[in-house]
């Protein structure tokens, strides 16, 4: 008996370019950074460093990146008040995050700067329900000379393409996606650490924000940037620590979304940091 796709599976299908209806392989090879279109790629390899200046506009190695005009940048601004030394890697609220939403025809519509805060997601929400978000992170570092400086932000941001073909969801282009966090970094400016103390960490989200109770790509999307200081992630720094192979628990598999920044493939181990309590003795003798 011949099996016929469900109009939910076309209509699933149907928001998810280069996957077939009623099993096979993709009509489309999954991407790969050496498969990006050659303009892309070429440019995307040019980009170093970029530099959020103290002093002007936000200037760039980047001939293709947008200038954005320094509404945000106070030049010599004191630093908030705030105690560096203690700084590890927790949520500290700052003072103004980016939301940019996608029109229904699948295009992004201007951003915008919003004060840091909570926000609203209806419970039917895609991202909430069926896991469709993607996460990236990078960090700002001040320069001795009052500079902030990120590094190379549009492979984070080619990244997150690649994981949103994956999902079935529409991407920020690259432009849209660094033009965001310049305007973070710069409308957060005083809460850069200072130099050695430790960086301003960025994260961008894209998720599924639309209602959707079966199975499908949601309706809407919403991409966001917040920001906050951050030291390092282990509380000892770059101290050496001990290592566990976990062999029963696998965050990844073949054929899975182990590749890309999804959400859903760090909830399976948050477990292993609670349960398991090992000791590896040093291998030194003495």
């Amino acid at each position: 008996m011949e099996l016929r796709p469900c109009m939910a599976a076309r209509a699933f299908a149907a928001g998810c370019p280069g996957r077939r209806v009623g099993g096979g392989a993709a009509t489309s090879p999954p991407h790969r950074l050496r498969q990006l279109p050659r303009p892309i790629l070429k440019r995307s390899l040019a980009v170093g460093a970029i530099f959020i200046s103290g002093r002007g506009p936000v200037a760039t190695r980047s001939r293709w990146s947008t200038l954005v005009t320094a509404a945000y940048n106070t030049g010599t601004a004191d630093l908030v008040d705030f105690n560096w030394e203690i700084l590890g890697f927790q949520p500290v609220p700052t003072d103004f995050m980016y939301v940019m939403r996608c029109s229904s025809d699948g295009e992004f519509i201007k951003g915008e700067l919003v004060p840091y805060g909570s926000i609203e997601l209806n419970p039917a929400a895609a991202v909430l329900n069926y896991g469709q978000g993607l996460l990236e992170g990078l960090r700002a570092h001040r320069k001795e000379d009052g500079s902030v400086l990120l590094f190379r932000p549009d492979q984070n941001a080619l990244r997150m393409k690649i994981g949103a073909d994956r999902l079935c969801m529409p991407a920020p282009s690259v432009e849209q996606f660094i033009e965001a966090i310049k305007l973070v970094v710069l409308a957060n400016k005083r809460w850069v650490p200072p130099t050695g103390k430790g960086s301003l960490y960025i994260r961008p989200l894209l998720i599924g924000s639309g209602a959707m109770l079966g199975v499908a790509p949601a309706p809407q999307y919403t991409f966001l940037v917040f920001a906050c200081p951050v030291g390092h992630y282990f509380k000892d720094g770059l101290s050496p620590i001990s290592l566990l192979t976990e062999e029963e628990y696998h965050r990844a598999a073949p054929g899975g979304t182990g590749d890309i920044q999804t959400i859903g493939n760090y909830a399976s181990v948050i477990h292993l940091f609670s349960t398991i309590r090992v000791c590896i003795p040093s291998s030194d003798s003495s």
